[in-house]
């Protein structure tokens, strides 16, 4: 049985530099000094609209490209979408290291310079 969606997204983000994991919403949000850069949002929330996601700061154009590309696993999340944030779908099929590559995009948006030299030094 894969591990669940919030045990491998924790594990992704709380691996990054600094980054600390706050209840808000009654989900999951992550976080570089208090600065959110990747939420969760469940499928039993009305955050979730039934599937479990991941909403993610990004580049600006990322989202528009990504739902052009993939319309079943990336959304404009309610709320942040309109700000360019990303939403993907973290069904059976999610690819991991895909939404490890965003989730440190989004941490790179948010994070101060030495942190993201950090990261990007640790490979």
């Amino acid at each position: 049985m894969p591990p669940r969606p919030t045990t491998q997204l924790r594990k992704i983000c709380l691996a990054l530099p600094e980054a600390e994991e706050v209840e808000a919403w009654g989900e999951p949000t992550f976080r570089i000094r208090n600065k959110i850069f990747a939420m969760q949002a469940s499928a039993g929330n009305h955050h979730g609209a039934g599937r479990t996601a991941v909403w993610l700061k990004a580049p600006p154009g990322m989202q528009e490209l990504m739902i052009r590309a993939d319309p079943e696993r990336y959304f404009s999340p309610p709320y942040v979408g309109p700000k360019g944030w990303l939403g993907i779908q973290l069904d059976q099929d999610a690819d991991w290291d895909e939404v490890a590559r965003f989730v440190r995009d989004a941490y790179r948006l948010i994070a101060p310079k030495r942190l993201a030299k950090q990261l990007d030094a640790e490979g």
